[in-house]
């Protein structure tokens, strides 16, 4: 479940069958907080709202059952209808709306939902959930190359193994020179060893690695292919370490301006929005 922070107004979302729901319950409470399920109530008992949704449901479920709908349609907005989530989702097999301890819509309903709750609302609502993504995508995006950096970890050893690994050492002399060999790449980036790092961090678990950002993986990435390379090629460790520390200050500069525009643009394009508010 994610949290979305929509002028001062917290907002569930939830995931369902890889499909992102927000909670049109949270929203109708910028309508009447007290009692925002009459809200919800009340947006569903208009024409317009079940013309737009048993659209959506014709569209994108292939069990909607329409036979059922279109007597819901015709008494739609007539005084004595009533319509609830739970009936419409009973009554049509809905995969649009969800009742799990609140309505939760799916995402395009819901920024229905919420312009017709409130237009300012609905932008800011979208904007976040936009941001959202973006985290989510960011997360995803450093799992990938936190991988990433592991399968280059195993072609760095598979060189090592070859190169720099007699065939009489214990396994824990073996050990410890692949562990120095990742020290090296320690150093050659963060500016400490992993011995280091603990001693600088000792409330936190894991290693130095798994605190690195997105660019540092990327970088962590390229220096261990090529760390693999110069090993093949019999370059010494103190000459591969004056290398490769050239390399990541050259690849972290360029990674962090890309950075730097990335968040202009989002910057300015937040100010565009904020524009078109206030005008």
């Amino acid at each position: 479940m994610g949290i979305l922070t929509v002028k001062d107004s917290t907002i569930k979302t939830i995931k369902a069958n890889n499909t992102d729901y927000i909670c049109i319950t949270d929203i109708a409470k910028q309508k009447n907080p007290l009692e925002p399920k009459d809200v919800v109530k009340n947006w569903l008992r208009s024409k317009n709202t079940l013309e737009y949704l048993g659209l959506w449901e014709a569209l994108n479920n292939p069990d909607f059952k329409g036979v059922e709908f279109d007597p819901l349609l015709k008494e739609a907005g007539s005084h004595s209808f009533t319509m609830s989530p739970s009936r419409w989702i009973e009554t049509t097999n809905s995969i649009g709306l969800i009742a799990r301890n609140g309505t939760y819509a799916q995402r395009d309903i819901a920024f229905k939902f919420a312009s017709w709750v409130s237009v300012e609302f609905e932008l800011y609502l979208i904007k976040e959930f936009q941001r959202l993504k973006a985290d989510e995508q960011k997360q995803l995006g450093w799992s990938v190359k936190r991988e990433l950096a592991k399968i280059n970890y195993q072609i760095q050893t598979d060189a090592i193994k070859h190169n720099l690994m007699p065939p009489e050492l214990t396994p824990a002399q073996k050990s410890f020179i692949y562990a120095d060999e990742a020290d090296m790449l320690n150093v050659a980036l963060f500016g400490m060893t992993a011995a280091e790092w603990h001693k600088s961090n000792p409330e936190l678990k894991g290693n130095i690695r798994d605190y690195a950002n997105i660019n540092q993986l990327i970088c962590l990435s390229n220096m261990e292919n090529l760390n693999s390379v110069f090993i093949n090629d019999g370059i010494s460790q103190e000459e591969r370490l004056e290398r490769l520390n050239k390399i990541a200050i050259q690849q972290m500069n360029v990674l962090e301006n890309i950075a730097k525009k990335r968040f202009l643009s989002l910057e300015n394009e937040s100010e565009e929005i904020k524009n078109g508010i206030s005008n």
